[in-house]
């Protein structure tokens, strides 16, 4: 018999089916889906447990037409099976290739790019609005996580919907987890929600109830609609989304296709926005996933049997050296604090949270709230640490330079994922850092070139009473120690080599690369210094100024985009020094970039040894 995912080629295809057939068709996604992410890599649990929603999302909705808006959109890999790219899983998360998140250039089912969290609802407001205007007829879905609805943003939303006069329906796939397990008020309403599903069956028969008791059934029913004080308060301590003007349907399994079904098609003929709450078990049908939804949140390729990863690796992770540090200084520094937006195992703060509960603080998917809490307790006597990575950091930007650093109050930044960090593509490089942060005044912005200098960075920023950041990227730390760590002094850089033909300043980790050329120009009879920027901001100026006039040429490299970098930052003080030294700024190139492996993108997107080398030889007239 052939698999019925052979029979969906092509966007609606699922209507074809029996609803007999839904339960297998689950059963192949599913191992399809475990088969080519074990190969692959990429988001599993979150799409495990989206099967039979996304599946019902299918039959109810027609695509393109309709439009479905994905929070986050990590959980959109059934969607996109179902919308006719099953082939383009063989190449998913490849450079060229299929991304792991919702792309309209990607297809025309795909209603809006997403990668980022609690967006959904406040997109698909826009689509409604955009429909009545324009007097179109289409259906819009917002799909976001229990997760995701603690972000301060989809509550801006919801706030907003109460009075809409036009259909919207949102789902809440409720799967008790983020990426970690989901922590705060409503993690804790909704399970109350989730343990009181008599409310939802109570108020249905008590509706039918009364309507049936002529003339005064009606009149009381509307009362208690009208009420404050109604029954359903019995039942749930609040209804809160009934009380912000949305109507409110659930719990219900989001694993049965046919109650969703039922549910769509009835709150798709109400006026307003309502919200139905869908109840779904994350990594459901894959048992290493459904036992450890974290860690299979987002994997690297791992056997098909046991679960475990195939990246068999001893290599020290600078978020490895990071969570090791922050336990030693939670030791000597009773002040210490540590903050973190959902995060506590990506960051790698999961081990001082195991040591000083006390001190440790997990706000949800709500960096703006991460920050400006972090303001509050330094402004209380405490030093708190925010880990966040570079890309989900840019998201509490205002609250960096408005609440910590313009009253320069002593948090520090543990900006992790810095650079190119690969697979999960646009949304989620994080080369805008070093442009958005190092012209805050009072922020002292740092990045370290080795595993050692990250822990030395780390305690000399805890030691300062005014705001820090410390960027450091994805992956492998250099932990060599042929160049030993000099001591950390504020604003100074560190000169590794002397070098009167060309100076190399880089930034983080790029000095690896700095050291590698220098190695080579030497064998074209070209002698480079190599200096180790280490503070961005403030830059060491004198310094700089000494080395650029000696030097006949001056590169700088840095994995961040060239706009409002650091290598612009030199431009303007040589311009403004009128130091006239041929400077040559190596940078990402201005724009998006797309998934592929972290060494590929860094190639194609002007961090190329062999391309530098060959610029620096043209420059000396050399081939």
């Amino acid at each position: 018999m052939e698999p019925l995912l052979n029979q969906i080629e092509q966007p609606n295809d699922i209507k074809k089916l029996k609803p007999s057939e839904y339960r297998s068709l689950a059963k192949e996604i599913r191992r399809f889906l475990v088969r080519h992410v074990a190969e692959k890599g990429g988001h599993l649990a979150s799409n495990l447990g989206a099967v039979e929603l996304t599946m019902a999302l299918h039959l109810f909705l027609d695509f393109p037409a309709d439009k479905l808006i994905w929070d986050v959109g990590h959980q959109a890999y059934v969607h996109k099976l179902l919308t006719g790219r099953k082939e383009a899983f063989e190449r998913l998360r490849e450079q060229g290739g299929l991304s792991g998140f919702p792309k309209r250039r990607e297809s025309d089912c795909d209603a809006f790019d997403t990668g980022h969290s609690s967006t959904s609802v406040s997109a698909a407001a826009g689509f409604v609005h955009a429909r009545e205007l324009s007097e179109e007829d289409y259906k819009v879905v917002a799909v976001i996580g229990d997760g995701a609805l603690t972000g301060g943003m989809a509550f801006e939303a919801l706030n907003n919907l109460g009075k809409l006069k036009s259909n919207l329906i949102i789902v809440l796939n409720d799967n008790h987890m983020s990426i970690s397990e989901n922590v705060g008020g409503m993690a804790n309403y909704l399970a109350k929600i989730r343990t009181s599903s008599a409310y939802t069956g109570f108020k249905g028969g008590l509706e039918e109830a009364l309507n049936k008791v002529s003339g005064v059934g009606e009149k009381l029913l509307h009362r208690l609609k009208r009420s404050k004080d109604s029954l359903k308060y019995l039942f749930i301590s609040g209804m809160l989304f009934e009380d912000m003007g949305l109507t409110y349907i659930g719990p219900i399994d989001g694993h049965d296709v046919p109650k969703m079904l039922e549910a769509f098609e009835t709150a798709s003929r109400a006026k307003k926005a309502v919200l139905i709450h869908v109840v779904t078990k994350k990594g459901k049908g894959y048992a290493p996933a459904e036992d450890n939804p974290g860690r299979f949140h987002g994997v690297e390729p791992f056997s098909l049997k046991s679960g475990k990863s195939l990246k068999v690796t001893d290599e020290l992770t600078y978020t490895e050296v990071f969570s090791k540090t922050m336990t030693e200084l939670g030791e000597e520094n009773k002040k210490l604090l540590a903050i973190t937006a959902a995060m506590p195992s990506g960051t790698g703060l999961q081990a001082f949270a195991e040591r000083y509960p006390e001190r440790f603080f997990d706000v949800g998917i709500a960096e703006e709230h991460a920050v400006t809490f972090a303001a509050g307790l330094a402004a209380g006597g405490y030093h708190p640490v925010v880990a966040i990575y570079s890309t989900f950091l840019q998201r509490a930007y205002d609250q960096i330079l408005h609440d910590v650093c313009l009253g320069s109050l002593p948090v520090t930044f543990a900006v992790d994922r810095a650079g190119i960090v690969g697979k999960d593509g646009e949304t989620h490089q994080g080369i805008f850092d070093l442009s958005y942060l190092s012209h805050i005044p009072n922020l002292t912005l740092m990045a370290p070139r080795s595993a050692e200098e990250l822990r030395s960075m780390l305690h000399f920023a805890v030691s300062c009473s005014y705001p820090t950041a410390v960027r450091y990227p994805r992956g492998a730390a250099n932990d060599s120690k042929e160049l030993p760590v000099a001591k950390i002094e504020q604003g100074k850089a560190e000169l590794l080599y002397q070098g009167n033909d060309v100076l190399v300043a880089a930034v983080g980790t790029t000095v690896t690369l700095a050291l590698s050329l220098r190695e080579k120009l030497l064998e074209y009879g070209i002698e480079a210094g190599v200096l180790n920027v280490r503070f961005i901001s403030p830059m060491d100026t004198e310094q700089i100024a000494e080395l650029a006039e000696q030097a006949k040429l001056f590169v700088t490299i840095e994995e961040n985009i060239k706009a409002g970098g650091f290598g612009e930052k030199v431009a303007v003080f040589l311009a403004e020094q009128g130091i006239r030294t041929r400077h040559k700024i190596v940078a990402l190139s201005d724009c998006f970039i797309e998934q592929g492996e972290q060494a590929e993108l860094r190639e194609q997107y002007g961090l190329s040894e062999d391309g530098i080398l060959q610029e620096i030889l043209l420059f000396f007239g050399k081939r």
